[in-house]
């Protein structure tokens, strides 16, 4: 564990981190949720570099992860910031009993897990932010996730090197949802390197 996981995740969230991370690296392994290679990486790569997503959250909002798979990165935030009431929406029952059973064992009650795709929600719950991490680009997931963004609120997107790139596809559909533009933030310098790259939309429309 990278010293830098303790301030990100503070001292009295720290132990529920680290049973994250070694459930990930046995049951996760087994149940096919991540790939064997991903173990010694599972902090640097996964676990901080979901992590510092929460310095783009604001506190005491509601919070839905789509296609949250083995719970990266809506597990991860809920384990950081309690405050956050956290909704995690995935649609492969393997992967929701998985979480199911994560947050029952550590006793997450800021967290829910829906079975489910994105638009089976549409229309039945919005949140103040919503999240996601390697599901689709982003025209796809906007049309997805931005009816799951209440007004004011915001999409953040981990995305890669070429979130410009993304954005620009991405246009028309964005301007459906906002006037203003989509803006590309980075977070977590000096605890991963190189710092998450973030897609924020806020919706205005």
């Amino acid at each position: 564990m990278p010293e830098s996981a303790r301030g990100v995740f503070g001292i009295e969230r720290l132990p529920l981190a680290e049973r994250y991370a070694a459930s990930l690296a046995t049951d996760g392994v087994v149940r096919g949720l991540i790939g064997p290679r991903e173990v010694p990486r599972l902090w640097d790569r996964h676990l901080l570099n979901c992590a510092v997503m929460t310095e783009a959250v604001p506190r005491d909002v509601t919070l839905a992860d789509i296609g949250s798979g083995a719970g990266l990165p809506g597990l991860v935030l809920a384990i950081a910031r309690p405050d956050v009431q956290v909704t995690l929406i995935e649609p492969l029952l393997r992967r929701t009993t998985y979480l199911d059973e994560v947050v029952e064992t550590f006793g997450l009650e800021n967290v829910t897990v829906v079975r489910g795709r994105a638009d089976e929600v549409h229309g039945r719950q919005q949140f103040d932010v919503v999240t996601s991490r390697a599901v689709a680009a982003l025209d796809k997931l906007a049309r997805w996730s931005m009816p799951l963004v209440r007004r004011r609120g915001e999409l953040l997107v981990m995305k890669g090197g070429r979130a410009q790139e993304e954005i620009d596809g991405a246009r028309t559909m964005l301007k459906k949802w906002s006037d203003r533009p989509a803006e590309v933030v980075q977070v977590g310098a000096g605890v991963v390197d190189p710092p998450t790259t973030l897609v924020r939309v806020v919706r205005t429309r």
